[in-house]
């Protein structure tokens, strides 16, 4: 983990700023960890980004089987194919210690937690320690970043840090630093340049109009080049992830719609009763703070993204997606609280108080987002059929294509390439269905239960079947 430097005299602060994101990091990591050993994890998306780094680790192609057959592409497809995150890469020498997705999950809490000393030097500059302190606390604690680490590993887990740097080292004049940190956000997704450009806006605003132009160029720039160009030389497909064909078939097809109708665009961000919420959640995480400061542009072009498309996923609380802008967050609420309590009498006064009550509203958001799983002793429990399940396990070879639940994959990834198990057939020579609860992508365990009475008419033979697990193998296969 990679710490901002501290000067002499902040020395004793040190050990609280590492204990803060140590106890942190091991939050996490125990989240995590505990959901992939109880098969809460999945395949899509745990074995996806599996499978990924471990092509780096060889020094290889970062293949992802597992999404490239369930799209039609085979097993042959790139990872940069699917959403352009070369950023993987670092996390391929971390194989060498322990090869399989434990790994990842511990490498994502320590990034997650790695952001709190940046934001923590940043709030200390503008507010001063004490309340350095709270924020940080309150970023450790809020729901973006526990419904991230509850939702198997994604390339959100470099965004924070990434984030935090950024804004940390321009704030503080460093600005090699700072330049790097967002060139490296532009590797974490083919959407990052959009940050990028809404951070030069705010850059331009506090009269840094060189770096925010040099920011804005690199996000369009990097737009244009990674979807342009990058991800169908890779290939895959822009229409992969498309969620906007009400609003033309390009983004910018998608952009001039937005614009040439702002109503319609204001209907969009505000006419859904979960995107409020969302919306609302996010701005309560710096009692609406955040709202007063030009660095909210660098979170703005993220959010609209995903409140004017299609997937009510995107919209939502419950995974990942609020964590892409949640480092923004909060160095944007420390600034709008610098800014809004300059000419207040008892400015310190106010400054703590306010930081006291982020750090409460972070606290008692806990009990509605994943941390609270931690305090709930049925959350540790094993998975009620974990034996059949590790013996079923058991009697697939290593080294070989094996269709598997979402929930059963990830145990299997490390040494099997794993396909998700789904009503299409794959002609995999292994598969590991479960019949005894339902799993995505599956109707209903009926229909699960019809589809391994169709392989074993195609020829698949019954080799296990203990408590509704079931493995068939195709001879020959």
């Amino acid at each position: 983990m990679v710490f901002p430097p501290i000067t002499r005299h902040l020395t004793p602060h040190r050990v609280g700023v590492w204990s803060l994101a140590w106890v942190s990091a091991v939050t996490y990591a125990v989240l995590g960890l505990v959901r992939f050993g109880t098969f809460r994890a999945t395949i899509f998306d745990l074995v996806i980004v599996d499978q990924a780094v471990r092509g780096y680790a060889t020094l290889g192609p970062p293949y992802a089987p597992s999404v490239g057959v369930q799209k039609g592409y085979g097993l042959d497809f790139l990872q940069l194919a699917d959403h352009f995150s070369p950023i993987y890469a670092l996390l391929a020498p971390f194989y060498a210690i322990h090869d399989g997705p434990r790994t990842l999950i511990i490498c994502q809490a320590a990034l997650f937690a790695a952001a709190i000393p940046f934001l923590w030097s940043y709030a200390r500059r503008r507010l001063g320690v004490v309340a350095a302190y709270l924020v940080s606390v309150a970023y450790a604690v809020s729901f973006p970043v526990a419904q991230a680490v509850n939702f198997d590993v994604h390339e959100v887990m470099f965004v924070p840090v990434l984030s935090a740097i950024m804004i940390e080292r321009f704030d503080r004049g460093r600005r090699l630093p700072a330049y790097l940190a967002a060139f490296g956000l532009l590797l974490v997704k083919e959407d990052m340049g959009l940050m990028l450009i809404g951070f030069g806006a705010a850059l331009a605003l506090t009269r840094r109009r060189l770096d925010g132009a040099i920011v804005a160029a690199m996000g369009l720039g990097a737009l244009a080049l990674i979807r342009g160009v990058l991800i169908p030389w890779a290939g895959g497909s822009n229409d992969n992830h498309w969620r906007y064909t009400h609003l033309g078939d390009s983004l910018p097809a998608a952009v001039v719609k937005l614009v040439s109708d702002p109503l319609n665009t204001l209907h969009l961000v505000f006419g859904d009763a979960g995107k409020i919420d969302t919306l609302v959640l996010l701005c309560w995480l710096t009692l609406f703070l955040c709202l007063f400061s030009p660095l909210v542009l660098a979170a703005a072009p993220m959010v609209l993204e995903r409140l004017v498309s299609e997937n009510s996923l995107w919209w939502s609380t419950e995974y990942h997606y609020n964590a892409f802008v949640v480092a923004i967050l909060f160095c944007a609420g420390v600034d709008g609280a610098s800014r809004l309590l300059k000419r207040v009498e008892a400015k310190q006064t106010a400054v703590i108080a306010w930081a006291v009550a982020v750090a409460v509203a972070g606290l008692t958001q806990v009990p509605r987002f994943a941390l609270d799983q931690l305090a709930d002793p049925d959350f540790y429990r094993p998975h009620d059929r974990t034996a059949a399940a590790y013996q079923a396990m058991a009697v697939i070879p290593d080294g070989v294509v094996v269709e598997a639940p979402n929930h059963v994959g990830p145990m299997l990834t490390h040494r099997t390439t794993v396909l998700v198990w789904e009503p299409t057939p794959r002609d995999a020579p292994w598969v590991l269905a479960d019949l005894g609860q339902w799993a995505w992508p599956w109707g209903s365990v009926d229909d699960a239960r019809k589809s391994v009475e169709e392989r074993r008419a195609m020829g698949y033979l019954v080799v296990f079947e203990r408590d509704g697990f079931v493995v068939l193998h195709k001879p020959g296969g």
